[in-house]
């Protein structure tokens, strides 16, 4: 099946710039946009892409499409996201991207079974939710800098989380802090880490490429990252996990080696899911705005839905540090 960025390879033109003409929009000159509609034409492009929602009719339902919908983290989004959804009377569907461009939550895309969608899925392509984007069809990213016609995009300051977690930990004395990050095609996973990085800069301490492992911000992955940490054999004073799961993974790992938190290693999460307060110690973490980012991209999807001007097509949330008892001060 062609993709809006086989049709802007075509007619020699920017995938940004296919999708405005496809869209109808009078950005584009009139010369560009019939090259883009043939390109489109020997494609086959306009019979499975934008003419294909002229027929649609409106469901009254929009979806979430997330990389995963067992974790804490997504419970809680899913939680702000149906709550504005049934306010306005609409239903929403949850769906995995687990499988990427072949998934459910792709076709759902591709074959607009729903008025709008919240993107959440570092697994899917800019491509393909731009090829999906339509003035009856708007699209929320989350996790994602893309900017589109009918895109809307909320970001989370990753970098400054990223950072303010590494400088704390530099202050209560810390200069060997290990980092255990997520999905490297994360966009949050890539903030946090340039954050982690610019604050270690700041107070000329080297990053040591033996304490930078992946979790890929699941439980079992931060467990196994940090018994790798351990096997090392040269423990870190600290360790920063780019996720709390990653962090509670981390903390098995270490009681089952006979490491204390934090006695004897202190450890950092990111997110301030539920659990964070429970763990023993407390887990300190940097509180992500998880409620609000989902509550806000519903609010705003929704304004696209009912025809509602949206002036701003970019947001970014603030991170606060959460400061509870699994971090020690030292000489």
């Amino acid at each position: 099946m062609a993709t809006i960025k086989d049709v802007a390879k075509l007619a020699g033109v920017a995938v940004s710039t296919a999708s405005i003409a496809l869209n109808g929009d009078s950005k584009v000159t009139p010369s560009t946009r019939q090259k883009v509609l043939e390109a489109a034409l020997r494609l086959n492009y306009q019979k499975n892409g934008f003419a294909m929602d002229l027929k649609r009719s409106q469901t009254r339902t929009i979806a979430l499409i997330l990389s995963d919908l067992s974790g804490p983290y997504y419970s809680e989004l899913i939680r702000s996201v149906q709550e504005v959804t049934l306010s306005k009377g609409y239903d929403l569907i949850a769906c995995s991207s687990v499988g990427g461009r072949d998934s459910t939550a792709v076709k759902f895309l591709r074959e607009k079974r729903v008025d709008g969608a919240i993107v959440l899925a570092h697994n899917i392509s800019d491509e393909d939710i731009l090829d999906a984007a339509r003035e009856r069809f708007p699209i929320v990213v989350l996790d994602r800098v893309l900017q589109g016609e009918f895109i809307i995009q909320v970001l989370v300051d990753g970098m400054q989380g990223g950072y303010s977690a590494a400088d704390y930990l530099i202050r209560k004395g810390h200069r060997s802090i290990a980092f255990i990050s997520g999905p490297p095609n994360s966009y949050d996973n890539r903030q946090r880490y340039e954050g982690f990085r610019k604050a270690l800069e700041e107070h000329g301490i080297a990053e040591m490429p033996k304490w930078n492992l992946s979790g890929g911000f699941q439980q079992e992955g931060g467990y196994q990252a940090t018994k790798m940490l351990v096997m090392q054999g040269d423990l870190p004073s600290a360790v920063f996990y780019a996720n709390d799961e990653m962090a509670l993974g981390g903390l098995k790992a270490f009681a089952e080696a006979g490491i204390r938190v934090p006695e004897d290693v202190s450890v950092i999460g990111y997110d301030d899911i539920q659990l964070a307060e429970y763990t023993r110690p407390g887990l300190t973490t940097i509180r992500q705005p998880k409620y609000e980012a989902g509550a806000l991209s519903a609010h705003i999807l929704f304004q696209c839905v009912e025809k509602h001007t949206v002036d701003n097509k970019d947001y970014k949330l603030a991170v606060e540090l959460v400061e509870r008892g699994s971090c020690r001060a030292v000489n």
